[in-house]
């Protein structure tokens, strides 16, 4: 990754992190601590990874994102607004009546979602899905799915997982957010997936774990999948931290789903702010 796209790259992280922290203070609550934990995954695939047009969301030739974690949502919906999908004021309106943008991505509310998610598990066999339709229709289209580590636990996602690689599904990336942490408790406390790659490698995918807050490890680990053509799906785990650029979040035992009052949010601004400031620097 070249380094002038490595500081847009991490411009753009910045920028994420502080649009859904305003949006969910605004709010109150939410879930914070799983949308910034992927705030640099969306910033590389949104600032030239993903074929995307915000002005024709439903373009044919796109590539897709299923964002199987739908309670990272407010992550994508403060990308897509920056990205010009839709006006960045009415991320305020986020999980409120008559939104556009509910708590869990909804593709027949807002622009530039292309699939509906939320009940964990059921968007890695969606992205399976259009990863087949896509190669059946002879398109070069990319699917991109995004899975947390606590989600992972679910069966249905080592079922897809498995279709995946018998159907030789090279079209298809997987990313799974590893921040460690589910809505009980730690990960290792519940039900230890430590060792993701191999799990998925088992499965006859190709797997690497990279830092997932790293835009340039990112970027790297994707065109590396690309560039790979042995028919294998490809799973990038991203070693992460939940809450990552806001201390009141990340410093918290539980951050699953956050109360934000005026004082953190003041406090988490003024961090992302600095952070933005040291990434438009560089």
């Amino acid at each position: 990754m070249e380094l002038a796209r490595q500081k847009q790259a991490r411009i753009f992280a910045a920028q994420i992190r502080i649009e859904t922290l305003k949006a969910l203070g605004h709010l109150g609550f939410g879930h914070l601590g799983g949308s910034l934990s992927i705030a640099d995954l969306l910033a590389v695939l949104y600032s030239g990874e993903m074929k995307v047009d915000p002005a024709n969301p439903n373009w044919e030739d796109r590539d897709f994102l299923v964002c199987s974690k739908g309670h990272a949502g407010p992550a994508i919906y403060a990308t897509l607004a920056l990205r010009g999908f839709f006006p960045k004021e009415e991320l305020l309106t986020i999980n409120q009546g008559g939104t556009h943008l509910p708590s869990h991505c909804d593709h027949n509310l807002t622009p530039g979602i292309d699939m509906t998610t939320g009940s964990l598990g059921q968007g890695s066999s969606l992205a399976v899905g259009v990863a087949m339709g896509k190669r059946i229709s002879g398109k070069d289209n990319t699917t991109y799915l995004i899975l947390g580590d606590g989600e992972i636990q679910e069966g249905q996602v080592w079922e897809a997982a498995s279709l995946a690689a018998q159907q030789k599904l090279s079209n298809l990336i997987a990313f799974v957010d590893w921040n460690k942490k589910q809505l009980d408790g730690y990960i290792s406390d519940i039900n230890d997936f430590s060792n993701i790659a191999e799990r998925f490698a088992a499965f006859g995918w190709d797997a690497v774990t990279v830092d997932g807050h790293d835009v340039a490890a990112i970027a790297d680990a994707i065109e590396n999948a690309k560039r790979l053509d042995d028919g294998r799906p490809h799973c990038i785990v991203l070693d992460t931290i939940k809450g990552k650029g806001c201390s009141f979040v990340s410093d918290a035992d539980s951050n699953h789903h956050v109360t934000i009052s005026a004082d953190q949010l003041a406090a988490g601004l003024a961090e992302l702010e600095e952070e933005l400031a040291k990434a438009v620097a560089e």
